[in-house]
């Protein structure tokens, strides 16, 4: 079986508290994007010779560490401990840009307990499946859906909202400068919001560069200034609004019409993609 995770974009990003367990509640709108990665599971030959009972290759895109510590092999080893699952191959070609922002991860994550539950006929429901991916990470359970949402708590809790950028195109430049988490919110100051994300995006696109924030940018910027170079340039290339998507390091633009700015921003991630 394949399938294909996809990306998000947050709009409007407001870190809000710290909470007693050391994590920090947010509010965010998250959108799905479609750009993506290719994620194929098949049973494994019961003659293979495996020390794993998910084998996981990772292709065209270099992620850091183990792959038996991938998000992939975590969501089927969880559901392995409840469920009785054969050994898998797992093939995952990445074109979703790492340490971006944009829960490449989190989508893999979700799309593997997808692609379980309908390979074995697990019969999970929505919700179970959502508080599955919940456990393996804050923006897991967005990706069971993959439909806007209005997010708080750590991102976990998940509210539909109204909302179509239908006819719109996004542009994402992603430039060769990794933002850890951990970085970003170690500089972040906390702070209730005046006017949650969720009501500035039933406003006119047009009043949101005033009025959607991404907390993260401040530090992160002042970290990298040339991310909030590109962002600049987005908005002098005609975007009707720009910002950074999570803890970065990738921006978006959101434009009125098709346009290609790979000269613009030549030798970094630059995408275009038609917003649904």
């Amino acid at each position: 079986m394949i399938n294909f995770p996809l990306a998000k974009i947050n709009l409007g990003l407001n870190v809000v508290s710290k909470r007693p367990d050391g994590y920090h509640d947010l509010e965010t709108v998250f959108y799905p994007v479609a750009i993506r990665d290719a994620l194929e599971v098949f049973p494994m030959d019961l003659q293979f010779p495996s020390s794993v009972a998910c084998d996981l290759k990772v292709t065209n895109i270099t992620i850091e560490g183990e792959e038996q510590k991938n998000l992939v092999v975590k969501a089927y080893n969880q559901l392995a401990a409840d469920y009785d699952l054969p050994r898998v191959h797992a093939h995952l070609f990445k074109s979703i840009p790492t340490q971006a922002g944009m829960g490449g991860g989190s989508s893999d994550c979700a799309y593997m307990i997808l692609a379980l539950n309908e390979m074995f006929h697990l019969g999970m429901s929505v919700e179970e499946m959502i508080g599955r991916a919940a456990r393996l990470g804050a923006d897991c359970p967005f990706f069971i859906l993959s439909r806007p949402a209005y997010a708080e708590g750590i991102g976990e809790r998940l509210e539909p909202v109204d909302l179509s950028l239908k006819g719109y195109w996004l542009v994402v430049v992603r430039p060769d400068i990794p933002v850890s988490t951990r970085e970003a919110f170690s500089l972040i100051k906390p702070c209730p919001t005046i006017k949650k994300c969720r009501e500035v995006i039933k406003q006119p696109i047009s009043t949101w560069r005033d009025d959607l924030i991404n907390d993260f940018e401040k530090s992160v910027f002042a970290l990298h200034p040339e991310i909030g170079i590109i962002k600049q340039r987005l908005y002098d290339c005609g975007a009707v609004y720009s910002s950074m998507s999570g803890s970065g390091s990738s921006v978006f633009g959101i434009f009125n019409e098709i346009i290609d700015l790979s000269s613009e921003f030549e030798g970094m991630f630059c995408r275009t993609v038609e917003l649904d």
